[in-house]
């Protein structure tokens, strides 16, 4: 079951809790700090100015104007392709889509313009441009706009892929697409925005500024890998909680991007445990599931123990109605119960 309770606040934050960043506040802070850096730097998408629909650009054109806080038209073709313009000409646009599954729309413009004019050009042509994607099921917003499509792209050269789960993340992950020269889809998951984590003295640096293509271990151990993406990490950390007080030792690894990869630091917690499940809530066909096992069994196979295991959307639309919802998305109690099946073999 996917178990929204790990993402719903129950009861207002604690006292000490206020002061903990949230998701949702880090990216706007980490594009506000940006914007007052780098004036080539502005933003557009749908009723941005207004901070609609999940209030992540709140405040932003009350301080920089609406020349740089553009409200667009609802054509994410249109708004895309003047993104790439605005790029190749010398700005670094950052583009809000309200729903990360309408990329679809505006998908000739990515793969065929963003993508690949710095190949086409010889390096000649920079195309700095980031698109903010909420993605994600879990809020029963219904079939259109819940889906994770991320595999999608990561699968087109030239584009990079930022998949942030923590607010820590979220900010030094956006500070990197900003100031990258190169296409960025960022997916922003639903769910987290609310969530608040504490975070280091570097958070508050505005030169802290994370490097793709690093992945994290969330939680050392010995027995078995979990990778997880977004809402993902903190279901498999949930779940790892859990088996400690059974003796079991699971380790937890989050990818934080796609492209690019962190094959070293996977393939190293394989081949101490010998157990590898991957955990993504998107569809599983062909999906991120199935990449990261090619990428270990390529490089570590004599170090498997048991055949891996991969566990996500069984490849139907995301559901309205929660209870449905909570079957077809994977959650603690699918990874806890995977988790075990694969130890006791």
């Amino acid at each position: 079951m996917f178990d929204t309770r790990l993402f719903r606040p129950s009861a207002p934050p604690k006292p000490h809790e206020k002061d903990w960043p949230s998701v949702r506040g880090a990216i706007n802070e980490a594009m506000r700090e940006e914007m007052r850096r780098d004036p080539m730097v502005f933003q557009m998408g749908e009723d941005i100015a207004l901070a609609s629909p999940f209030g992540v650009t709140t405040g932003l054109a009350a301080e920089f104007g609406r020349e740089r806080i553009r409200d667009a038209p609802c054509s994410e073709v249109a708004v895309v392709g003047a993104a790439v313009g605005a790029a190749i000409g010398g700005m670094r646009p950052i583009v809000e889509f309200q729903f990360g599954d309408f990329m679809s729309v505006a998908i000739d413009q990515l793969t065929h313009q963003a993508a690949m004019l710095r190949y086409l050009t010889g390096g000649q042509v920079r195309v700095p441009m980031v698109i903010r994607l909420p993605c994600g099921g879990g809020q029963g917003a219904g079939a259109q706009h819940s889906q994770s499509l991320y595999s999608w792209f990561a699968h087109v050269p030239g584009i990079k892929v930022a998949l942030p789960s923590t607010a820590m993340d979220a900010k030094a992950m956006m500070k990197a697409a900003i100031r990258d020269d190169n296409p960025v889809l960022f997916f922003e998951h639903k769910q987290l925005y609310r969530t608040r984590w504490p975070v280091p003295d570097a958070y508050h640096d505005p030169e802290h500024v994370a490097t793709f293509g690093r992945a994290v271990v969330r939680r050392a151990g010995t027995d078995l890998t979990v990778v997880a993406t977004l809402t993902m990490v903190h279901h498999a950390l949930a779940a790892a909680q859990t088996l400690a007080a059974e003796g079991l030792s699971i380790e937890v690894i989050d990818p934080c991007t796609l492209v690019p990869f962190d094959t070293e630091t996977l393939v190293a917690s394989v081949r101490k445990t010998g157990r590898l499940l991957v955990v993504d809530e998107a569809y599983l066909n062909f999906g991120v599931q199935a990449e990261v096992i090619a990428c270990v069994t390529e490089r570590a196979f004599d170090a498997l123990k048991a055949a891996p295991r991969r566990l996500g959307n069984p490849n139907v639309p995301v559901p309205f109605v929660p209870p449905l919802q909570d079957v077809v998305l994977p959650g603690r109690a699918r990874i806890e119960a995977a988790i075990r099946e694969m130890l006791a073999r």
